[in-house]
């Protein structure tokens, strides 16, 4: 078909712009990761989780906030 994969080697850049924030949403991933009671999600009512998320989520700020002062 003509499409030939454009995959680069670690540590060199590929040109196409892809992939150049990416780091940042998989950090975000692995800090919510980091809250037990968001690993695996118990809650069976889903506006119980995202309570959960927005705390983590202002927990993470915090911290970030935290380290920059």
């Amino acid at each position: 078909m003509g499409i030939d994969p454009q995959i680069a080697e670690r540590g060199t850049g590929h040109g196409s712009g892809l992939g150049v924030i990416r780091w940042v949403v998989e950090r975000t991933i692995a800090w919510y990761h980091g809250m037990r009671r968001l690993r695996i999600r118990w809650e069976r009512r889903d506006d119980i989780h995202e309570a959960f998320l927005g705390l983590a989520t202002c927990i993470i700020c915090y911290r970030h906030i935290k380290t920059l002062c």
